[in-house]
């Protein structure tokens, strides 16, 4: 079976479609790294939409998600604009993680997601 690749760069890809899924890498906040936790989660979710729609996919063909958090006690924040950003009755299988750090300062947020097209 064939890899598509979304996003190819010499250490990752932003996205492979392999048969009727894609995997998709984990997304930080761009424009809004060091912002707060909801702005973070809002603006990787903007992106995750952007390339669900290049797949040939969208969000409620979402299958599964892992977040990661710097902190815990910023759950409820994230919530806050996870919930306004799925679709009620097409949510898919989610894991939280705490992550002491993440790739970079300023990033308390990471997304990843898997998805049918």
């Amino acid at each position: 079976m064939t890899l598509k690749r979304i996003g190819a760069g010499d250490r990752m890809t932003s996205a492979i479609i392999h048969g009727d899924k894609v995997y998709m890498s984990g997304f930080v906040a761009g424009e809004a790294a060091g912002g707060s936790v909801a702005a973070q989660t809002a603006d990787i979710l903007a992106q995750i939409d952007a390339m669900l729609a290049q797949a040939g996919s969208d969000k409620t063909k979402v299958i599964r998600a892992t977040i990661w958090l710097t902190d815990m006690d910023t759950w409820a924040e994230m919530n806050t604009v996870w919930d306004d950003w799925v679709v009620a009755g097409e949510t898919p299988c989610r894991a939280a993680v705490h992550s002491p750090k993440l790739a970079a300062p300023g990033l308390d947020v990471e997304i990843q997601v898997e998805a049918a097209i």
